[in-house]
């Protein structure tokens, strides 16, 4: 396992503590020798594409699922192979789940009536839940006569009601629409932060992940690739799988020429020789890749610069030891309302670089078209050098 950066820990205990564990099913390795803590009163996500592994790591801590290898601990009690009705978690489904004849101050009972607690308490602690998640005028109607965003808060309090030390989130926003889904996860955040109770989400959703979490384990066929917090998954990913899952980026492939003191000079095509600050070990003639993030490019029309060092551009790529200029071509706009996206191809070579910037005036909007000449440049230290 790739632990990140700047997980060191902050002082809280974990609630959640992996052990090596492992689930396979025909075919496939599900998940693969898996470590992970997650700590006290933190939203935790477990992010990554379809099939890398997520839903099951989250059935395996629910009980849903018996691994194959490894252990589950829970407050340091072994729930490796405990009842799912015997721990102390419970789950918020993908489709809600909901009883259909029953009403929602029914649904939200049901878990504690199974457990055969008086009726007074019942009807106080579905009360509570259902303020909790602000439905308290709704408790008599049926799942079929709310909206989505209701029946997934009636899905929430059903798993609030019983006091989980855990509440484990099983892609609870993926059927609501955009819309909606922004604002039910900005309702999540503030309701863990509310209830100041551990939260493990899973998202194949970056945004989703990004915004919500506290800390975010990006899994890859059944493999973590990194733990961290947001700012430093997107800051600092360890590799080009971290870095290409979280956001957009323009990855380009080197070759270091020359290492030393902590530095590397690495030779790009179409950007010429490279300073890089070293984080890693690195050998002459290694292949490395040299990543930078579009919004992190500045963009301009070639024709501002002066006539001298526009045509010294045309030629060649512009490296000092803090930036680096290139002249290029819009080839590719697409409009997203807050931002837009361009692909631009170098004016002297095949460098295809990506380029975001927000709309922040009709006349940002309206500053380039597709063919418009423009110089791009960025700092250095922007710049991720990434070796797997």
């Amino acid at each position: 396992m790739t632990q990140a950066i700047n997980d060191q820990g902050d002082g809280r205990p974990a609630v959640v503590r992996i052990e090596r564990l492992r689930k396979a099913f025909p075919g496939v390795v599900a998940v693969d020798d898996v470590d992970l803590e997650i700590r006290e009163g933190e939203f935790f996500a477990l992010l990554g594409p379809s099939g890398c592994g997520k839903t099951t790591l989250l059935r395996m801590i629910a009980g849903l699922e018996v691994p194959d290898g490894g252990r589950v601990l829970i407050d340091g009690a072994d729930m490796t192979f405990v009842p799912p009705n015997r721990r102390p978690v419970n789950m918020v489904f993908q489709s809600y789940a909901l009883f259909p004849h029953m009403t929602v101050a029914e649904n939200v009972a049901y878990g504690l009536k199974v457990e055969g607690l008086p009726r007074p308490e019942i009807a106080q602690r579905v009360e509570e839940a259902l303020k909790l998640v602000r439905l308290e005028g709704l408790a008599g109607r049926r799942p079929d006569a709310l909206s989505g965003g209701q029946r997934q808060r009636v899905a929430l309090a059903r798993a609030l009601v019983k006091r989980p030390r855990v509440l484990l989130l099983d892609e609870p926003l993926s059927a609501l629409d955009a819309k909606l889904r922004e604002e039910m996860q900005l309702e999540l955040s503030a309701l863990q932060a509310r209830l100041k109770l551990t939260f493990v989400i899973v998202t194949h959703d970056q945004d989703e992940a990004l915004s919500m979490a506290d800390r975010i384990a990006v899994m890859r066929a059944g493999r973590i690739e990194q733990v961290d917090e947001p700012e430093g998954l997107y800051e600092r990913p360890v590799n080009r799988f971290v870095a290409g899952f979280i956001g957009r980026i323009n990855m380009l492939e080197g070759i270091v020429e020359a290492v030393g003191e902590g530095r590397a000079k690495v030779a790009v095509q179409g950007l010429g020789t490279l300073d890089m600050a070293a984080g890693v070990p690195l050998s002459k003639g290694q292949k490395v890749t040299l990543a930078i993030r579009p919004e992190k490019i500045a963009m301009r029309r070639l024709a501002d610069l002066d006539g001298q060092a526009a045509a010294g551009l045309r030629q060649a790529a512009q490296v000092d030891e803090a930036h680096v200029t290139v002249a290029a071509r819009v080839a590719e706009w697409a409009y997203y309302g807050d931002i837009s996206y361009m692909v631009t191809r170098a004016l002297h070579s095949d460098l295809k670089l990506a380029v975001v910037f927000a709309n922040a005036t009709r006349e940002t909007v309206e500053a380039f078209d597709i063919g418009d000449e423009v110089a791009l440049s960025w700092r250095l230290a922007d710049m991720l050098l990434l070796t797997s």
